[in-house]
């Protein structure tokens, strides 16, 4: 069944080539077409194109289509197009030319895109949710091991003395500027283009506002030609939410792999919580965060990936939009996984309280000993060539003492004001 179905059938292998894997991608967009084919009928009815009898019979029947998609038993049928085809072609099984009906004043461009803004709105909202589990976590293991200091690197060369509670709690503030990314994406996402219809408007007195008021949209695309082109906007912008995201989740992930080697030794997992060699029996390695690296570095791909689909196509629709749907949606899912793997595995972390008592480290304190001969009223670079000219002539020996007051130092991490500034953000989402 193809809804633009004028007594003829195209080629099988121009069909099988335009379709693809759409089918089993528009399963995820089933709950979804069917609850803005519920708000659109219950418009049509506002304005006389559906008649009072016929609106509760309608929506009882998209009821039980629903019925069948929670239950996980909703397919769409070979032969049949998209979740679109398939909705209505049940509908008029059951319903005859009632079931027609429903198509009347919109066109498969905004039926799609209301599918897919309803559907990246549920997603970003699963994504924030994430995000701020990650992020108390964070907060968590920032505040309990906020005494337990640790090394600080630049050029990966030993440099200052930082701390656990410093390390967990910056990947934590960093996640707040990722939400902020998320929450742009959010509300690009919760805008109404039903009744844009193929991206020119209707002839018919459509009652958009109602619609977006049914759906639960922030607002709606008022320019019917801006709805349309928010088609690829709309993920792409999603997919620079993600990218912001995996690109904090890798760049943590590879902070454990290091320092979960023997050469470091700052982090472990428990035996469980890693895998082992086919040849070396002594081997503990950290695969889960090697394969979160590996899969938040591809999710930086994604926004290139859509900036090139949609770089040089002109106004309105164009088919090339489908493949849309093969980028965003798998991005979604990998990244909300490896959002609630690394919380997973972060509640089984293992911290080493004693690092910093190796006399590797001993150097960490140069800076500490150089500040504190300022204090008592030595010229800083007096100061500096001194503490320097002990560890040329290898006379240096560490205070191990460290006193850092400011704000968000290791002695005053700011979890508090941190937690504030993500909350500001969450609020957006209304969680």
């Amino acid at each position: 069944m193809k809804l633009w179905n004028k007594g003829f059938e195209p080629d099988r292998a121009i069909e099988d080539f335009t379709v693809g894997n759409d089918r089993e991608l528009d399963l995820r967009l089933a709950r979804y077409d069917v609850e803005g084919s519920m708000a659109h009928i219950r418009m049509l009815e506002s304005i006389g194109l559906i008649d009072a009898v016929e609106l509760p019979v309608l929506l009882a029947e998209l009821e039980k289509i629903l019925g069948t998609i929670e239950r996980g038993e909703f397919v769409i049928e070979e032969g049949v197009e998209d979740i679109h085809s398939q909705v209505e072609l049940m509908l008029t099984r059951s319903l005859g030319d009632v079931g027609k009906k429903i198509h009347s004043g919109r066109s498969r461009n905004d039926q799609v895109l209301v599918d897919l803004k309803l559907f990246m709105r549920d997603e970003l909202r699963g994504i924030a949710v994430g995000v701020k589990r990650l992020f108390d976590r964070l907060q968590s293991l920032s505040e309990e091991h906020k005494e337990v200091l640790m090394p600080g690197y630049t050029h990966l060369q030993v440099a200052m003395p930082s701390s656990f509670g410093l390390w967990f709690g910056a990947y934590a503030e960093s996640l707040v500027d990722d939400m902020q990314m998320v929450a742009a994406a959010y509300d690009i996402a919760n805008q109404n283009p039903l009744g844009s219809a193929a991206g020119y408007g209707s002839s018919f007195p459509l009652n958009r506002t109602m619609t977006t008021e049914l759906l639960g949209f922030e607002t709606m695309h008022y320019n019917v030609v801006a709805a349309q082109m928010s088609r690829g906007k709309c993920e792409r912008a999603a997919s620079y939410a993600i990218a912001s995201v995996a690109s904090t989740l890798s760049r943590f992930a590879m902070d454990v792999c290091l320092f979960m080697c023997q050469n470091f030794g700052f982090v472990t997992l428990p035996d469980t919580l890693t895998t082992g060699s086919s040849i070396m029996p002594h081997k503990k390695n950290p695969d889960v965060f090697e394969i979160m690296r590996g899969k938040c570095n591809r999710l930086q791909a994604v926004p290139n990936e859509i900036s090139l689909l949609t770089a040089n196509l002109p106004l309105g629709y164009h088919r090339d939009l489908q493949l849309l749907k093969d980028i965003i949606f798998p991005a979604t899912t990998t990244l909300r996984q490896c959002l609630d793997m690394c919380d997973y595995m972060l509640q089984n972390i293992i911290v080493r309280s004693d690092v910093i008592n190796d006399s590797c480290y001993d150097y960490l304190f140069t800076v500490e000993d150089a500040n504190r001969l300022t204090l008592s009223g030595v010229p800083f670079r007096e100061a500096y060539r001194e503490v320097g000219m002990q560890v040329q002539h290898g006379e240096y020996t560490p205070t191990r003492e460290v006193n850092h007051t400011h704000e968000g130092s290791i002695g005053c991490l700011c979890n508090d004001k941190i937690a504030e500034k993500m909350n500001k953000v969450v609020a957006k989402f209304g969680l």
